[in-house]
């Protein structure tokens, strides 16, 4: 038999053999295209996203917020889904059971309007189909669609637990919704009635308050007279819409409106119609309105109703579903409403009724999918009674149980539920989820049915049913969505385990459709918040700040930028974009192409660190058991405060900061600074050459960790290469525990000691740049410390800064004096840093110095002229205006320093050569 340690010899020769393999096949630049689908198929068939509510881990569940089956993902989808792939891959490493639960919505009237223009493209409309048959178009539209929705998921790198994709119409959904509305109706929570609604002409539905969307138009103010049925004189309405006079049956003022005080009991002739109405006297009238008297439409206008209802008016509907004048004199009938407006002013005219018409400028609500302005319309519909329902909503936000991030969207939601209004739930559409109720012809009973459809009323025993031909609005079913996917209405081991939910993600435009109808449905049904907490994220507008549509044709398509930039660059391009703040993101392909630029540079950096590593390295197993010196205390203090600085800000949702942070610290800390120290380090033969090794992999070890979430194939492939190193690592970076801070293994004080060889290697760099040195060219610097302290550390470090900074000579002395011919730098502590121009010629430096400044008072010119050219920053997106202020603030500041040059020159004597030297401060006194 094979005992273990035969078993562990066996691996470490595997581990062996596998790296010299991979170190030679390691390819020397990275390609997404390659890794991408390669570690995804690895994930899946590993299932390593799958979840199990047997697990004794803590649990973290988050439910995705369902795209619609309408077409592709967007820029929306594609920020929405990193942010949540971002927290589940980090809940991971922590070491949670995470289940990220995928799905699809069937989307109602958005779907069903997609699919309608595809079939009028081939001259087929939905009612010649008939219903059964153009549901099975949507069922094949779905199908089609859910597939490429999932495949781009996948593409994004979404970690989710795909064997429990749900869709808000499957069959468990599909129950789970019957028996959320059996229950409510029963319990009172869901009526009918004949109300105002919004009307959409073009969709031909009811649509909630919140479906609505407001736009400022520049319309008119019809003024008309209404004369008195008896004795002369009239009363003058102001109406933005004079079409729906043929319906009015009364006018109203203000009790309190002196003008008409005399008026009582009078009763007017309606024009054009000549049909008696009474004058009321209402409070909701706004006097300061028009002429203070309006007309009164309850079946076409939501105040009018109600006024209608105080005063018991009549409710005339004069339009049909499409728009169109229905019960009118025949002269209007079959006439598109803003068709009979002109025709109604017009009329009004000729006879003398039309005082005047005036500019008005008014907020006019519109389908928020077709755009069709809405019509206030009287009808039979199902609502919900949010009024009885809503208090525990608002008491979980207020006790906390419930939280809200950026904490701004707390009051918004607040507000909004202290003034909403009972919820419209039935839409005159096909496909959507069925209201589940039969009426009974005999008894008009309600009867409501979960999975067995109704033969007879449950009342009178009648089998004269008529089954209802409305179906639900799409909401109702994702109001549900954190408890049905979880299984409820039954009692499963994942809802019994994920429920509630951990933390809702999704844009603050879906508050209050989505976000308030699921803290309410489930405080009722679930008898929990659905969830702990609600991260907001802002909206991506494009470049001139407006909203992406595809009429606008400024859509950008995610899939497009991951095949340009590869996925990891859009992934981490959109977390650092996402600020937090609250505002909508500016859309930049600028940010992309330099998270591209920094995919290439975790490459370049891993493989240079996994080719200097060599076959036989072994990383020892606690690093801090070392002697470390400077630059490795530095960069592993370094480590440690970022890895505690990231774990906090994921755990609080401030996904750009993040990012940031790692950004900064690999590509300046490690890459600018690290690597160039080992670089040296690993060129000789000693105890240094061994820890800068061991550094470089506890290093890229850590930082492929902590940038996974962000970032997950490039560090899979990373980890991959890594592993063959070390056996003991886990199989997939997905499932590597999360790095722990060791932040006390390091004392703080390195770090500053660092950052002062690291400001004099800066410092005499700068100095070659200035003079146009080239990086090869040995050259002899001066260093004169501010302190005996800095002395120490920089005299310690005299060999490594020398090197850098290729130096042919290289004095650290605080009591040295540097006299003529010296460029100099002063770091942020004082010390000063020196350059010896012997070598320069000046006249052929000040030719070069003057023809750069000329040419960039040139560009100066010309920068200043556009900045100053109104019509270019009016017109100019803001990020291109911002763009071109920050590179005159470069011109400006590379000018002064061309002109400091120039005065160093004119200062050095005409002597060169022998003449400089390098005096110590008791020579200079001789």
């Amino acid at each position: 038999m094979i005992n273990a340690e035969q078993v562990r010899l066996t691996k470490e020769l595997f581990c062996c053999i596998n790296t010299v393999c991979k170190m030679q096949d390691l390819p020397t630049r990275y390609c997404p295209e390659d890794v991408e689908g390669k570690w995804y198929r690895f994930w899946e068939e590993k299932k390593l996203f799958t979840a199990s509510p047997q697990s004794s881990k803590k649990s973290y569940c988050i439910v995705i917020p369902p795209p619609n089956i309408t077409g592709s993902l967007h820029m929306g989808h594609a920020l929405d889904e990193t942010l949540q792939d971002i927290v589940i891959r980090f809940k991971r490493m922590q070491g949670f059971n995470t289940f990220w639960v995928p799905g699809c919505d069937h989307a109602g009237i958005a779907a069903e309007n997609v699919v309608e223009r595809e079939l009028a493209k081939e001259n087929i409309s939905k009612h010649q189909l008939g219903r059964e048959r153009f549901i099975g178009k949507m069922w094949e539209w779905k199908e089609k669609h859910e597939k490429k929705i999932i495949s781009e998921l996948k593409k994004l790198g979404c970690s989710c637990d795909w064997s429990r994709f749900a869709f808000t119409m499957d069959e468990k959904r599909s129950e789970a919704v019957r028996e959320a509305f059996a229950r409510l109706f029963r319990e009172g929570y869901i009526y009918r009635g004949n109300y105002i609604v919004n009307w959409c002409p073009h969709c031909q539905t009811a649509l909630s308050n919140v479906e609505v969307e407001y736009e400022t138009i520049e319309g008119k103010l019809f003024y008309i007279n209404y004369p008195l049925k008896e004795g002369k004189g009239q009363i003058t309405v102001a109406t933005t819409r004079p079409e729906t006079m043929l319906g009015d049956t009364a006018v109203a003022v203000h009790p309190e409106d002196k003008r008409y005080r005399r008026l009582a009991g009078k009763k007017l002739v309606l024009p054009l119609v000549m049909r008696e109405i009474p004058i009321v006297f209402d409070e909701r009238v706004d006097p300061s309105f028009g002429t203070g008297a309006v007309k009164v439409t309850p079946a076409h206008d939501v105040t009018d109703f109600e006024i209608g209802k105080t005063h018991g008016l009549s409710s005339l509907v004069i339009m049909d579903r499409e728009g169109k004048m229905g019960q009118v004199p025949q002269k209007y009938r079959g006439m598109d409403r803003f068709k009979c407006r002109e025709a109604v002013v017009e009329d009004l005219r000729r006879e003398g009724y039309l005082l005047k018409i005036a500019p008005h400028t008014h907020s006019v609500g519109h389908c928020y999918r077709c755009g069709t302005m809405i019509e206030p319309y009287l009808s039979t519909q199902w609502f919900v009674n949010i009024q009885k329902l809503k208090q525990p909503a608002i008491k979980v936000i207020k006790n906390g149980a419930l939280r809200f991030l950026p904490e701004r969207w707390t009051k918004i939601y607040l507000d909004w539920m202290n003034d909403v209004r009972d919820w419209c739930i039935s839409r005159q559409i096909w496909w959507g989820h069925p209201i589940p109720v039969y009426h009974c012809e005999e008894c008009e009973h309600i009867n409501v049915y979960v999975k067995e459809e109704v033969e007879s009323c449950h009342r009178c025993g009648s089998e004269k049913l008529r089954k209802e031909t409305d179906v639900l609005d799409t909401w109702f079913s994702s109001s549900l969505w954190p408890m049905t996917t979880l299984g409820w209405p039954q009692a499963t081991a994942e809802l019994k385990t994920f429920y509630p939910t951990s933390t809702l993600i999704t844009g603050y435009d879906i508050i209050y459709f989505w976000v308030s109808r699921m803290i309410i449905m489930g405080l009722k049904l679930g008898g929990d918040i659905p969830f702990q907490t609600v991260y907001i994220h802002p909206i991506i507008r494009d470049n001139k700040g407006r909203k992406m549509s595809k009429s606008e044709g400024n859509v950008v398509d995610p899939l497009e930028l991951i095949e340009k930039f590869g996925t990891d660059a859009v992934r981490m391009a959109l977390a650092q974009l996402n600020t937090g703040t609250g505002q909508d993101i500016i859309f930049s392909r600028d940010r992309f192409e330099g998270m591209r630029n920094f995919s290439n540079k975790i490459w370049n950096a891993s493989r240079f660190v996994m080719r200097s590593l060599g076959d036989d390295f072994k990383p020892v197993d606690d690093i801090y058991t070392l002697s470390l010196p400077l630059d490795e205390k530095c960069i592993l203090r370094e480590m440690e405060g970022v890895t505690k600085k990231v774990t906090k800000l994921l755990e609080n949702f401030q996904f750009s900061e993040a990012s940031e942070v790692l950004f900064r610290f690999f590509w300046h800390e490690f890459c600018d600074w690290y690597i160039e120290l080992a670089k040296w380090k690993l060129r000789r033969n000693c105890s240094e050459n061994f820890v800068a090794k061991q550094t470089l992999y506890y290093v890229l070890n850590r930082v492929m960790r902590l940038l996974h979430p962000f970032m997950p194939f490039i560090t899979e492939e990373i980890w991959n290469y890594l592993s063959s190193y070390d056996g003991r690592l886990s199989e997939s970076i997905v499932i590597a525990d999360w790095p722990q801070a060791n932040i006390g293994k390091v004392k703080k004080e390195s770090i500053e000691e660092a950052k002062k060889k690291y400001e004099v290697i800066q410092g005499a760099r700068n100095l070659r740049a200035e003079w146009n040195f080239s990086p090869k060219q040995p050259l002899d610097f001066v260093v004169i410390p501010a302190s005996e302290e800095e002395e120490r550390i920089l005299t310690q470090e005299k060999e490594s800064i020398a090197s850098l900074i290729n130096a042919k000579s290289l004095e650290i002395s605080r009591g040295a004096s540097a006299t003529c011919g010296f460029s100099s730098q002063v770091t942020t502590s004082g010390t000063c840093v020196y350059l010896l121009l012997k070598e320069i010629d000046l006249q052929k430096e000040r030719v070069r110095v003057e023809g750069e400044l000329s040419s960039l008072d040139e560009k100066l010119k010309k920068l200043e002229k556009k900045l100053a050219n109104h019509d270019f920053v009016s017109k100019a997106s803001p990020e291109a205006v911002e763009k071109k202020r920050a590179t005159r603030q470069e011109y400006l500041k590379k000018r002064e320093k061309l002109l400091e040059i120039l005065k160093i020159i004119a200062v050095r004597p005409p002597s060169s050569g022998a003449g400089d030297s390098i005096l110590s401060a008791d020579e200079g006194k001789k």
